[in-house]
Formats: structure tokens, C-alpha cells, sequence
């Protein structure tokens, strides 16, 4: 089943600071329909103000993905962990057993971004976090993993759930093609830059 949602129907959040756009039921968004997609529980669009930002708050049990489009994010954690993800990058935070942490966008532009959380495989995994690059070119006319919870997936950031979260740069009018293996639950999001 395909099913085309435009821009302007999905769920809509504006804090001032942060605008947000909800794929599945999030916050005060609630659409009882759009829960998730298996494991897939979150896939927010972000746009967050120049120096603003989440504060230090916490997370347990959750994968979650952060594609940066446009800008930066710092990430800050209570594992110790600090670093700046910026556009065409990954970071991945598996929560695990818990973790705190702050993302905020010290830039001077607005810092826009996917935001994807997964159900884990299971509850109790340790808490971790990293960030990738991954260059553009890498990416032309081409799907590249860039989280993965499979085995031999490349330089992908590994998280804790059978999924892939990938990622491709295309001209316009360019299109390119992905099998999917057997009938697992799948989503395609096409990114408008």
C-alpha cells in the first residue's frame, strides 16, 4: 500500500523555537490511526531556531536516529559524551537502560532535521551514543546505510532492532530503486531540500 501525505497534513507542533512536523502520533499530536509502523514509532521534521534547543532530559528503551539536513546539532549525554552532527550527517543515541541528554543548535541558522525512533529488539540494552559523516558524494544516485541493525552493513552506526535507516542525494527528476527483502514493514520518506 502506498500511501502519498503532503507536507501540510501531518501532525504540526510550534513552540517558537521549534516547529515540528509529526509523521505518527507525538507529544500533543494524537491520531489514534498513526501510532507507528511496526517498530517505527517517530519520524519527526524539525526546524529548530539558531541557539536554542532540548534541554538535558531523559530517554530509556528507544533508538534514536538524527538526520541532520540543513545546520547543526550538539548533542551533550550523561555518558560524557559531547559532539556536533551537521548537514548530511547521522547521529545514533541507543537509550537503553537510560540516558540523559541535551540537542541543541548553536548555530547561527536554523538547524533542520529528521528525527526517527525505533522500538528496540528488546528492553536493557546499554545506553550509547555516536555520530557519522557520511560525504555527499558517497551518497550520489545511491542508497547508503546509515544506521543498521544488521551485521555487515558497512560503516552504518549500529542500533539495537532489525531495521536500516538509509540515505541517498538525488538530482532533480532523478529516481532510484530499493528491494526489500521478504514482506517486512517498510517506509519510504521522500526529503525535499
Amino acid at each position: 500500500m502506498i500511501e502519498v501525505r503532503p507536507y501540510d497534513k501531518l501532525g504540526h507542533a510550534s513552540h517558537g523555537w521549534l516547529d515540528a512536523r509529526h509523521h505518527f502520533s507525538f507529544a500533543n499530536y494524537y491520531d489514534p490511526t498513526r501510532m507507528n509502523w511496526g517498530a517505527l514509532r517517530v519520524w519527526n521534521d524539525d526546524i529548530i531556531a539558531p541557539g536554542t534547543g532540548f534541554g538535558m532530559h531523559p530517554h530509556e528503551n528507544m533508538e534514536i536516529i538524527t538526520y541532520v539536513r540543513e545546520g547543526a546539532i550538539t548533542h551533550q549525554d550523561s555518558l560524557g559524551n559531547k559532539g556536533r552532527t551537521v548537514a548530511g550527517d547521522v547521529q545514533v543515541m541507543s537509550a537503553g537502560t537510560g540516558i540523559r541528554h541535551s540537542e541543541h543548535n548553536l548555530e547561527d541558522v536554523a538547524t533542520r532535521l529528521f528525527q526517527i525512533w525505533i522500538l528496540p529488539n528488546r528492553a536493557g540494552h546499554a545506553p550509547s551514543w555516536g555520530t557519522r559523516s557520511f560525504p555527499k558524494d558517497d551518497r550520489a544516485g545511491k542508497f547508503i546505510t546509515l544506521a543498521s541493525g544488521y551485521q555487515n552493513d558497512g560503516d552504518a552506526l549500529p542500533i539495537h532492532t532489525e531495521a536500516r535507516v538509509l540515505g541517498a542525494t538525488l538530482t532533480k527528476n532523478e529516481t532510484i530503486e530499493y528491494h526489500l527483502e521478504g514482506s517486512k514493514n517498510s517506509m519510504v520518506l521522500s526529503a525535499y531540500l
